[in-house]
């Protein structure tokens, strides 16, 4: 009896390992940590779209204010959940952002609904080149409430690309937003953002960002706006490879300015928080 419990020990302490490896959670927690680790670990901008995959639950606080000093509160900020289900993919989920207005004259109401599909072909680690290059797919719903969405949904093609250099990277993307009716009177738009972001003291990255839109057509035919948007991330992750925990979290704010002629608002406040799982 004695010789078979030592025969079955190393069994016996290696068994309740299995259920959590070979559990659908514990599979996906080990896909997704193996196909971040294969990519660069900086966080996402405030607000340039993150050019890497991330697994995440986002909820953000912006508020416009327009050049006669009219604001408009989006909370939520049309951010949602962010999921790896395969090697190299991600699925994003994002709700309707709540719009407050301070102008009686404009009803309080919903936004549109977006979901996001993201391909990266091409990554390296801060070991193996420290890049990233995605392709990504956006569309949204006409879910808005007392016109404070689009009346007609729309499809979103973007690319994604992201070079680190040390503690700095660069991370850019390129797209254009196409309603898929009435583009006669809603037009489309062509937007260019790009964030540097810098490493400091473990746990910050400040950053700057350029956020570009060219509208062609509607009623801002022939116009572009550009803001300017210095930030500041506060970044805690637990995550550095694909054996440690993965729980983490991120919380920051920018303040958008607007150095065009043109701008449908003068400033902005944006605030972000993030769990990252």
């Amino acid at each position: 009896m004695r010789r078979k419990t030592l025969m079955l020990l190393p069994l016996l302490v290696w068994a309740p390992h299995l259920p959590a490896q070979n559990s659908f959670t514990g599979r996906w927690e080990q896909r997704a940590s193996a196909t971040q680790a294969r990519q660069p670990a900086w966080p996402p901008p405030i607000i340039t779209t993150y050019v890497g995959l991330i697994q995440v639950a986002r909820i953000d606080f912006i508020r416009q204010t327009a050049t006669n000093l009219v604001q408009t509160w989006s909370l939520d900020g049309s951010k949602g959940l962010n999921l790896i289900p395969f090697a190299n993919t991600e699925v994003d989920v994002n709700l309707p952002a709540y719009c407050l207005h301070n102008l009686p004259t404009v009803t309080n109401g919903a936004g549109d609904m977006s979901f996001v599909l993201k391909y990266r072909p091409l990554a390296g680690n801060a070991e193996h080149g420290n890049y990233v290059l995605s392709a990504f797919l956006a569309s949204t719903i006409p879910t808005g409430s007392y016109k404070n969405g689009s009346p007609d949904a729309t499809i979103s093609p973007n690319l994604g690309f992201g070079k680190g250099f040390g503690p700095f990277d660069v991370q850019t993307t390129l797209g254009a937003s196409l309603p898929v009716e009435d583009t006669a009177t809603l037009g489309r738009a062509i937007a260019w953002n790009t964030a540097g972001q810098l490493h400091l003291a473990k746990y910050f990255w400040p950053e700057i960002e350029l956020n570009s839109t060219w509208f062609s057509g509607g009623p801002n035919d022939g116009k572009n706006q550009t803001f300017a948007t210095p930030g500041l991330l506060l970044s805690i992750k637990h995550r550095h490879g694909e054996t440690d925990g993965r729980l983490g979290l991120c919380v920051g704010g920018g303040m958008q300015i607007a150095t065009s002629s043109f701008h449908t608002y003068n400033h902005g406040i944006a605030i972000t928080t993030r769990l990252l799982f």
